[in-house]
């Protein structure tokens, strides 16, 4: 029933590209810690080449997917079909994160939809990319994303954003590095 694919081929990227969600799961390397998967929405996901993905890292609650990625870079990206015929995608790979100081932060900044909040980009250097059937998905209707995070944001300005990612992501629940 699942594929595997050497590269995100251009059909791929098709259905990938008409996906409104996708899930981002890590791990630490402790058998004792938490792992972690966030949904994720907004115009935020971006096919680099056919073997490279990112997307932007919004300013949240947590910081578990950046301290992940630093402990171990093991990263798993998920694409559900809500509508249409059945279909998973998942893409395994290495993750790297572009904080505002690394050199490639303007370059993909570019390649989204400016937004106050990003607080790095989540770059995913895929190692296995293969589907499934998704059969046991149910359908939904997407009605709209929510525009929440963004309102919080400008809400909280550019120094107030700095402020909340002091206190609350220079560390993950584990007691991992996240942000400096």
């Amino acid at each position: 029933m699942g594929k595997l694919f050497d590269n995100i081929t251009p059909q791929l990227q098709e259905w990938i590209e008409h996906q409104q969600m996708f899930f981002v799961s890590t791990a630490p390397l402790s058998e004792h810690g938490h792992i972690n998967c966030s949904p994720k929405g907004l115009d935020s996901f971006r096919i680099l080449d056919g073997k490279t993905v990112a997307y932007q890292d919004l300013t949240g609650s947590g910081i578990e997917t950046i301290a992940h990625i630093k402990e171990n870079k093991r990263m798993v990206i998920m694409f559900c079909a809500f509508d249409g015929p059945p279909k998973i995608v998942r893409l395994y790979g290495q993750g790297e994160i572009i904080e505002p100081q690394h050199p490639e932060f303007d370059d993909l900044s570019k390649l989204f939809p400016k937004r106050i909040g990003v607080r790095a980009y989540i770059k995913l250097h895929t190692t296995r990319i293969s589907d499934s059937c998704g059969y046991s998905v149910p359908k939904y209707e997407f009605v709209e994303h929510r525009d929440v995070l963004d309102k919080y944001a400008i809400n909280k300005g550019e120094d107030g954003l700095k402020s909340y990612r002091s206190e609350k992501n220079r560390y993950s629940i584990d007691g991992l590095e996240g942000l400096k």
